[in-house]
């Protein structure tokens, strides 16, 4: 019987190293291709961000992730089963606007998992064996993508590094596009062979998104200031979502929240100065919570693109002639799984030949 070779390595270019970035390349790296990742930021995980504090850490972008999806079980029982933790508040609460339990609108009882010693862990340990090979550039922006300048069916990036130097990678089999949809458009709509595929991304809505970080060192006693609950959902007009940091496992214990705007609010307000914004969303989290405490720290932090309104409504894109992937969690949603299960099932698509 006649052997059949196995399909030859190919090198791949993934832009974006959040959660979705990471689950194709990692996937993509296990089947034997050559994968380059470009990340803007100092620190992967994209919206999976963690901000670091004199009071302790603060969970800035994703909350928690839920872990329906038995390939994300299977992935964190092999490569993360000392980060992943459920965390005690999974029965999150539903405030209405006077900051009362909604006893109507009561939550199905869902286990919600953080990362430790925060959530901004998890990536940093997806990124780890392609950092450990060099193939993950940080502070790294692309700004255009064109075909190669030696073979036109080769691909070409164009970056700004961390000292502003000017590069071109060039040589790429594909590219992977795992950034927000609105960044994803840009890169494709400026590259006239792939603007084609920008056309799709018009339809797709993802809301800004404030966030409030508050220390109250001088509590008595962590989890003693303010209402018993650690989390909850909230339908007050200013506020989506709030949590007690240190009820996370993990954490440092003391007192500290994370108040996150709606995104009716954060979308009238995203040019607000951040004193503005501050001085709101505290007034909100006093109403909600009854903690009238001058929080001895705060900081506010506005993500552009944070919660999809509109998906795409299919886990990814993929053009084989192009040689163009997209993937994120505005493909099928806005959480943290989607975007793990969007990346992961581009790249099974693409080592499919």
């Amino acid at each position: 019987m006649a052997q059949t070779s196995a399909p030859s390595p190919r090198r791949i270019a993934v832009i974006g190293a959040g959660i979705a970035g990471l689950a194709c390349a990692r996937t993509l790296r296990q089947a034997g291709h050559a994968v380059t990742m470009f990340e803007a930021d100092a620190q992967p995980g994209g919206r999976v961000a963690t901000l670091a504090t004199p009071f302790g850490s603060f969970d800035t972008g994703a909350q928690y992730f839920t872990v329906r999806d038995a390939r994300l079980a299977t992935t964190l029982q092999a490569t993360a089963a000392d980060l992943a933790r459920r965390w005690s508040a999974s029965a999150v609460r539903v405030l209405d606007d006077c900051g009362r339990v909604a006893e109507a609108a009561r939550p199905r009882g869902e286990a919600h998992w953080v990362a430790m010693p925060s959530m901004s862990a998890l990536p940093a340990r997806w990124a780890e064996p392609l950092q450990t090979e060099g193939a993950l550039q940080l502070s790294t922006h692309v700004q255009s993508l064109a075909p190669d300048a030696l073979d036109a069916r080769r691909w070409q990036l164009h970056t700004q590094g961390p000292a502003d130097e000017q590069r071109v990678h060039a040589g790429f089999d594909a590219l992977v596009l795992a950034l927000p949809a609105p960044e994803a458009r840009r890169l494709l709509a400026g590259a006239p062979a792939a603007a084609a595929l920008a056309e799709p991304l018009d339809a797709i809505e993802i809301a800004p998104c404030w966030n409030l970080s508050l220390a109250f060192p001088n509590a008595s006693q962590p989890g003693t200031l303010g209402p018993q609950w650690n989390a909850a959902r909230s339908t007050h007009h200013r506020v989506a979502w709030l949590t007690r940091e240190s009820s996370k496992p993990g954490r440092e214990p003391v007192e500290r929240w994370t108040v996150q705007a709606s995104h009716v609010w954060s979308t009238e307000h995203a040019g607000d100065p951040a004193a503005r914004v501050t001085a709101k969303l505290l007034k909100a989290f006093a109403e909600i919570t009854g903690i009238r405490a001058t929080p001895a720290w705060t900081e506010v932090r506005l993500w552009p693109q944070a919660r999809t309104l509109h998906a795409l409504g299919q886990p990814f894109v993929w053009d084989a002639q192009r040689g163009i992937g997209l993937c994120g969690d505005w493909c099928i949603g806005d959480r943290v799984e989607d975007a793990f299960v969007s990346g992961l099932e581009l790249a099974l698509r693409m080592v499919k030949r």
